[in-house]
């Protein structure tokens, strides 16, 4: 296309250079975690700040897997509980929400959608009292349920917001094919539209396992017994009263990191292609 441009010579190496000078400054914070976490304690607070570990420290590591109070790999699976449950209850029930916000036309419909705005926007103290009572009342309190449920009340407004403009954007026409073609409404919404919507269903779900996987709030306020807590409760362990023993504090991060790591490498073309499909108006 005429519109298309090529980067050639001099500019190509400018723009190349910026890139990854900017590359590296992001990367810096990711960088200098790791290398904490191999550093002894001595050496951490050593000046000037060495880039390199003089002495591979190992132990920071070995220590999240030890038994006792808090425990790595029943953390990790009480995250993944938590995470994937949250992450299932924002799909099934923002999927119909916003297909029924942007196919069907009623009154209050701009002042939902002002409302799921304003929650994303809402702080999470502000959240925790309500939350408790509510959680008190129905007995789910101290338990994964709460957990979820809490954390899904982040990921619903965002997948609503999103989705939504993937259904406005959706011909009528297809669905109406769909209903000559022998489907009635939740067929055509299930085997047409859901399809069609895919990488937007996709990347609501990976953001709802994202902010589940990260909570630290709902996951110390709902779930008092530390054998059901999730990993990230585990940062204070490490946390003392005359002390924070920082090699542990940044192994645990690290480790705590992997799993979004992953999902943005091996899924991050469903990241890109469900934020930029998806950004049409509805």
């Amino acid at each position: 296309m005429d519109d298309d441009k090529k980067l050639t010579g001099k500019t190509n190496i400018i723009f190349c250079i910026i890139s990854i000078l900017l590359l590296c400054l992001l990367l810096f914070p990711l960088f200098w975690i790791i290398v904490t976490s191999l550093k002894t304690e001595q050496e951490i607070f050593q000046i000037p700040p060495t880039l390199i570990p003089d002495t591979l420290n190992l132990k920071s590591y070995a220590a999240q897997v030890k038994s006792g109070d808090f425990n790595m790999f029943s953390s990790f699976a009480n995250s993944l509980v938590i995470s994937f449950g949250a992450m299932a209850v924002a799909v099934v029930l923002s999927v119909p929400a916003s297909y029924g916000i942007a196919k069907y036309r009623f009154q209050g419909r701009k002042l939902m959608l002002l409302g799921f705005m304003v929650t994303q926007m809402l702080p999470v103290s502000v959240l925790l009292t309500p939350m408790f009572i509510m959680f008190k009342n129905m007995h789910v309190y101290n338990t994964p349920l709460a957990a979820i449920l809490a954390d899904a009340t982040i990921g619903i407004p965002f997948s609503v917001l999103i989705l939504k403009n993937y259904f406005a954007s959706i011909p009528r026409e297809l669905e109406e094919a769909a209903y000559i073609d022998g489907c009635n409404r939740f067929t055509a919404f299930v085997r047409v539209l859901i399809p069609i919507a895919k990488p937007g269903v996709m990347v609501c779900a990976i953001f709802s396992f994202l902010y589940a996987w990260g909570d630290l709030a709902y996951g110390m306020t709902f779930i008092i017994d530390q054998q059901k807590r999730p990993i990230t409760a585990g940062i204070f362990n490490f946390m003392g009263q005359y002390g924070t023993k920082w090699s542990y504090l940044t192994a645990f991060a690290v480790v705590t990191i992997i799993p979004v790591a992953l999902i943005f490498i091996f899924m991050q073309k469903y990241i890109i292609s469900g934020m930029t499909s998806g950004a049409v108006k509805g």
